[in-house]
């Protein structure tokens, strides 16, 4: 009975070391795997209790097990769509496969550490694997809504359209000029001064604002009042705004902004120095300046001076580039020179990392032993950064695999060793009869 037991343990060495050497081997394998995590088998004792004082071997059997826990060391790339994660938290991505199927709102969800994500003909942002890249989509003016964590349902494939167009209109303009004070003396020849503001509109069409002032010119002293006139090209020339500016003459406040009074347009917003001009297609709040205060509209001296006409918007841009910043938003780049955030890639963090399912190509998908994920803003709660023009080496440690490859192979010649001497035992028991 011993010597049988001895016979068993040593085969189920045989057979654990044999496992041992296949985590092995497949670490050594995939040590210049991107994102590969190494695989470990663990040694456990079998203790077999005999009341007869004799001892029985129980041998050992083993357990495997994916440390996805351990982070390979980052390293620098080309390409900024090449992602990483810096420390924990793991990338939401997809089977592809799932998207060409038409699978809308039920892919099959799935994690990565790290990806080298590229756009297809279809301008979807994939590995060569066939993993997609997934993140919540951004609303038109570039903010992201709120979607819950808990779930994968908002999220969606990472598309991209290279044919893409933009347009960012106009919506501010701000003053900065000098009107002559000598125009509102009396004695003037009531002369206006005029200047042309170029706009975008909703459609990416550049229009003009034509911005008149008239003097009020009194039969004695000054008024210090002008009137301001607002005409649209694209309302074929109507008056969109009719203001009358009145100006301090006192000492230490000369020349700045006294009053705004409206006809036409909105009225003159106090807090924010600007007036709401209704233009075809939109609104643009033009900027006059603060109510007695040095800046936008000034009335001085005998010269009409336009200092600076600053506004936002831009022509129709084409899409040039993308990158992902450290927080998980994606941002593209148009030849206008204007960036907007389209989509966010979220981080999932699950309460035990170690105890999610290993699927192909470094993915992996929750279990009941890795608790259920929760979606974090990257750089939020528990997670890390997101690297972009970078990839996460393998967390194979090939020194350290090859000693224990060592020990591996010195362990299974002593379990055939100990067969080989069982067989030579049981040899000489049978020689006994003869």
């Amino acid at each position: 009975m011993t010597i049988s037991s001895s016979l068993n343990a040593s085969v189920a060495g045989l057979s654990s070391n044999a496992s041992r050497l296949a985590t092995i081997s497949d670490n050594i394998a995939n040590s210049a795997t991107y994102g590969y995590k190494r695989a470990e088998t663990d040694f456990h004792s079998m203790v077999i209790n005999n009341s007869t004082g004799s001892y029985t071997a129980g041998g050992v059997r083993t357990t495997n097990q994916r440390l996805i826990d351990e982070r390979g060391a980052v390293v620098s790339t080309s390409n900024a769509t090449d992602l990483a994660v810096l420390d924990k938290g793991m990338l939401p991505v997809t089977d592809y496969s799932s998207v060409t199927a038409g699978d809308e709102g039920d892919f099959p969800l799935l994690f990565a550490t790290t990806g080298s994500f590229r756009a297809n003909e279809d301008g979807f942002l994939v590995t060569e694997s066939g993993l997609s890249l997934l993140g919540w989509p951004a609303n038109a003016d570039g903010t992201i809504p709120s979607f819950p964590r808990d779930s994968a349902s908002s999220l969606e494939p990472i598309q991209l359209n290279a044919s893409a167009f933009i347009a960012d209109p106009t919506t501010s303009v701000e003053l900065a000029l000098n009107l002559p004070a000598t125009a509102t003396a009396a004695g003037a020849d009531g002369e206006a001064e005029s200047l042309s503001v170029e706009y975008y509109d909703s459609l990416g069409i550049a229009e003009t604002l034509s911005v008149s002032f008239v003097p009020t010119v009194p039969a004695t002293g000054s008024s210090n009042t002008w009137t301001m006139f607002v005409e649209d090209s694209a309302s074929d020339g109507a008056v969109v705004g009719e203001y009358e500016l009145e100006f301090d003459d006192t000492f230490g406040a000369g020349g700045r902004l006294l009053s705004v009074t409206n006809t036409v347009g909105g009225v003159y917003d106090g807090a924010a120095g600007t007036v709401a001009i209704g233009v075809d297609g939109g609104v643009i709040d033009l900027g006059l300046g603060l109510i007695g205060e040095v800046g936008g509209i000034s009335q001085l001296s005998d010269t009409f001076a336009p200092v600076s006409i600053d506004r936002d918007g831009s022509p129709v841009g084409n899409l040039t580039s993308v990158e992902v910043d450290s927080n998980g938003y994606v941002v593209a780049f148009f030849d206008t020179g204007i960036s907007r955030t389209i989509y966010q890639v979220p981080l999932a963090n699950v309460a035990n990392e170690n105890g999610l399912s290993t699927a192909d190509n470094q993915s992996y998908s929750v279990t009941l032993e890795s608790g259920e994920f929760y979606l974090w803003d990257a750089g939020d709660g528990p997670t890390g950064d997101i690297v972009s023009y970078a990839r996460e080496e393998s967390a194979t440690d090939v020194a350290g695999e090859l000693t224990q490859l060592i020990q591996t192979q010195r362990a299974y010649s002593s379990n055939a060793k100990v067969i080989q001497t069982v067989d030579e035992m049981l040899q000489e028991t049978t020689n006994i009869k003869r």
